[in-house]
């Protein structure tokens, strides 16, 4: 987290202690430390879902806080089958709290107070366990990346993310540069398969693990091309754009923060290079920049 923002964090942390004060009959057996914080988020969305207490921009910032906290809460060592039944718990109590509750309205000022700058926040760093995503709602005048992270696939650097361009679209791609072999003729996502393996496969010790190839899915990209400078590392005069479809992003953003999965780029001699990234918080660096251009 940049220093510029962490005084935004100290006030996103004021409304626990009004939340708390509305949601006391919960036992607090059920809540531990780690998950405090999505619980009191998940209760604040339910609560904005079921009465509009906020302005859609303060929503999607508080959507994205939730993710964060959830991502946290997954690497404290959370289980999401119990992540699920405390979403489902936050849920049920907003459910039972009127609108008009007097404790909910100072809770609707001090969310909107603390949450309203991230609006204004132009960037934000999401750290993982080993990777970070990068996100950035700067205005664009060319393609740009709005969320990214780089990692290596031998010599070759491979930033993967959410591509923007001034008609504010956004896709999913990945950028490489292979210096002194020919170009691969396709690239595909492998991860997790859910409907075959339904549990998360968190990544061992080692930087990279991907679960068993019987429990693996395959995305193929959609097309490449030339990829535009504003888009290659610093020091890089050339690399290739391979574009992928958005439901892809879709299966990274459900998968358990700690999960790994790869871009793998194919070759005429049929070798492979293999970029591994971190799932880790890219469904709360998607939220974030989904909250549009500045």
């Amino acid at each position: 987290m940049r220093i510029g923002l962490r005084h935004r964090y100290a006030r996103a942390c004021v409304i626990t202690p009004v939340i708390a004060s509305i949601i006391a009959a919960v036992p607090m057996a059920a809540l531990a430390d780690a998950t405090r914080p999505y619980y009191d988020r998940s209760f604040v969305l339910a609560a904005n879902q079921k009465c509009g207490l906020f302005a859609p921009v303060v929503a999607e910032a508080l959507t994205a806080a939730a993710l964060q906290a959830r991502g946290a809460a997954v690497r404290a060592g959370t289980q999401p089958e119990d992540l699920a039944m405390t979403a489902g718990r936050a849920v049920s109590r907003a459910s039972q709290t009127p609108c008009a509750d007097p404790q909910l309205a100072l809770v609707k000022d001090r969310v909107t107070a603390a949450f309203a700058g991230w609006a204004d926040t132009p960037r934000m760093t999401f750290p993982g366990a080993k990777g970070v995503w990068y996100g950035d709602r700067y205005a664009l005048v060319g393609p740009g990346w709005r969320l990214k992270q780089t990692v290596q696939t031998g010599q070759a650097p491979v930033s993967f993310g959410l591509v923007g361009d001034a008609q504010h679209d956004q896709v999913l791609a990945a950028v490489v540069t292979f210096v002194g072999r020919s170009r691969p003729y396709a690239a595909r996502i492998v991860l997790r398969d859910a409907q075959v393996s339904p549990r998360p496969w968190p990544a061992g010790s080692a930087a990279g693990d991907l679960p068993p190839e019987a429990v693996r899915r395959s995305v193929f990209s959609t097309g490449s091309a030339d990829a535009s400078e504003g888009l290659l590392l610093p020091g890089r005069e050339d690399g290739q754009f391979w574009r992928f479809p958005e439901a892809a992003a879709d299966l990274i953003a459900q998968l358990d923060p700690r999960e790994a999965f790869a871009v793998e780029f194919l070759f005429s001699d049929d070798s492979v290079a293999r970029a591994t990234f971190e799932a880790g918080d890219f469904a709360a660096g998607r939220a974030f920049v989904d909250m549009g251009s500045l």
